[in-house]
C-alpha cells in the first residue's frame, strides 16, 4: 500500500478531523476542574519544592501532561460533546492513564474489544464516530475504518506523525527502518505499518546484536526466531540489513537512542566507508521534546539529596518505565505506581518493578524528616499526583513519634 497517498486522501475526506469542533473554551473549563491541581501549582510556584512537617517534597521541573497528551484528551471530550447522541469508539486507550481511561468510559466512550489478542471492528456501525488515541493508529485500522464510512477524530501526537513520516522517506530510499521500541507497543504498531521493511530492537543489546550481525554475519535462522514478532513479513537479515535508517518510540529513553543510531552509524561507516555512507544509512531526530524533558528533569532530580522516589504514570506507559529506569540506575528507593490507592499505608506500597511485576514493599516510608522526589509520566493528570503527595503528607502526620 502507499501509505502516504493514502493518508492524505483520508485526511482530505470529509469524515476526518483532527483540529477538533469549535467547543476549546468550554473543554479546557472542565479539564481543569477534572485533572489540573492547586497544590501542584503552588510547588510549582515555591520553585519545586514544599515541606510540610517533617516532609519536604522535591518535584521535577518537567513533568505530567506533555502538549501532546493534553491535546489528544481535549479532543476526545469535544467529540463527545459534538456528537452528543452518536456512539462513539476508540481503538484503545486514548492515553496510558487509568483515571483518564476510566473518565472516557464514564463519557460512554466505547474501547474496541480485544479477542484472542485482536481487535474486534465487527462492533463499529457506519457512521459510527471512532477516536484514533495520541499514539496513533495502524494504517491498517485506518483503511478499515474509513471503509466502513466512520466519522474519525485523530488525536495522534504530531511527534508520532513525525515518525511516520521517517520511516516513509526510509521506505521511498529502500532502507530498512530500524525502530528502537517496543513490538507490542500501539505506537511502534502504528509506526511499523507506515514503513516498508522494519526491524524492532528493543534496547541497545539487541541493537548491538544486529550490528554484530551486519558487520560479521551469523546465524540466519537464529536471529530470524530471536525477532520474529518484531520484523516485517518475510524479512531477511541478509539482505534487508545492507541500507538502513534509524526511527524510535518517542517515548523510549533519549540516550539509548542516540547510542543506537550513532552504533549503526559506526558499522556501516566501518563496513561501507565514508563515501558509502549515505547511501547505506539515515538517521534523523525523531526524539520527542516533552519525553527528553521529562527524562532530562528526572536526571537533574535523583542528583539531589532525596531518600526516595515516587513515579506516577501508568503501568503500561512506556515514559513512565523510562523515568523509572532512570532512577533505579542511581540505586534510589523507587515505586513507580498509578494511582494513589497503591499506598497502603506507611508501611506498605504496592509497586511496579521494571521487570513488569507488582510488588508490595514493607517499610518504605522511612521515620524522620525526609525528602521525598515526585515526578509523573507525560499521560498522568496534576490531579493524580496532588492525591499521592498528599497522601504521604497525611501518613507522615500519623507517624508515631520515636
Amino acid at each position: 500500500m502507499d501509505t502516504k497517498t493514502f493518508k492524505r486522501t483520508l485526511q482530505h475526506s470529509e469524515n476526518y478531523n483532527r483540529k477538533g469542533f469549535g467547543h476549546q473554551a468550554e473543554v479546557a473549563t472542565q479539564l481543569q476542574s477534572e485533572y489540573q491541581s492547586s497544590l501542584i501549582q503552588e510547588i510549582r510556584d515555591r520553585n519545586y519544592t514544599l515541606q510540610r512537617g517533617d516532609v519536604t517534597i522535591r518535584l521535577a521541573q518537567a513533568f505530567g501532561f506533555c502538549w501532546g497528551v493534553e491535546r489528544a484528551v481535549a479532543m476526545a471530550y469535544e467529540t463527545r460533546k459534538h456528537f452528543p447522541t452518536e456512539r462513539i469508539w476508540i481503538t484503545n486507550e486514548i492515553i496510558h492513564n487509568p483515571s483518564v481511561n476510566q473518565r472516557m468510559q464514564e463519557m460512554q466512550v466505547g474501547f474496541i474489544p480485544v479477542e484472542a489478542g485482536k481487535k474486534d471492528f465487527s462492533v463499529v456501525a457506519n457512521n459510527d464516530v471512532v477516536i484514533l488515541p495520541a499514539f496513533g493508529a495502524s494504517v491498517q485500522e485506518m483503511q478499515l475504518l474509513s471503509e466502513k464510512g466512520c466519522k474519525i477524530v485523530d488525536t495522534t501526537c504530531p511527534w508520532v506523525s513525525k515518525v511516520w513520516n521517517t520511516v516513509e522517506k526510509h521506505k521511498k530510499g529502500e532502507y530498512t527502518s530500524i525502530i528502537h521500541g517496543k513490538y507490542k507497543h500501539e505506537e511502534t504498531v502504528a509506526t511499523s505499518s507506515f514503513a516498508g521493511k522494519y526491524l524492532i530492537v528493543l534496547n541497545l543489546q539487541e541493537a548491538q546484536y544486529v550490528a554484530d550481525y551486519i558487520l560479521n554475519g551469523g546465524n540466519r535462522e537464529e536471529f530470524l526466531q530471536k525477532f520474529v514478532k518484531a520484523c516485517s513479513a518475510g524479512f531477511d537479515p541478509d539482505k534487508d540489513l545492507e541500507r538502513v535508517g534509524i526511527a524510535n518510540q518517542t517515548t523510549m529513553l533519549k540516550g539509548e537512542t542516540e547510542q543506537i543510531g550513532k552504533l549503526f552509524e559506526h558499522i556501516m561507516l566501518q563496513k561501507y566507508g565514508p563515501m558509502e555512507l549515505n547511501k547505506h544509512f539515515q538517521s534523523f531526530n525523531t526524539i520527542c521534546d516533552a519525553t527528553q524533558e521529562r527524562q532530562d528533569a528526572m536526571l537533574e532530580l535523583v542528583q539531589e539529596n532525596v531518600d526516595l522516589m515516587i513515579v506516577i504514570g501508568g503501568f503500561n506507559s512506556s515514559n513512565t518505565t523510562q523515568l523509572q529506569q532512570i532512577s533505579e540506575e542511581r540505586g534510589l528507593p523507587s515505586y513507580h505506581i498509578d494511582i494513589v490507592e497503591r499506598i497502603k499505608s506507611r508501611d506498605a506500597i504496592e509497586h511496579r518493578q521494571l521487570n513488569g511485576e507488582l510488588v508490595t514493599t514493607k517499610n518504605w516510608l522511612p521515620a524522620g524528616e525526609i525528602v521525598v522526589g515526585v515526578t509523573s509520566g507525560a499521560s498522568t493528570p496534576d490531579k493524580v499526583v496532588e492525591d499521592v503527595i498528599e497522601r504521604i503528607f497525611a501518613l507522615k502526620a500519623t507517624s508515631p513519634v520515636l
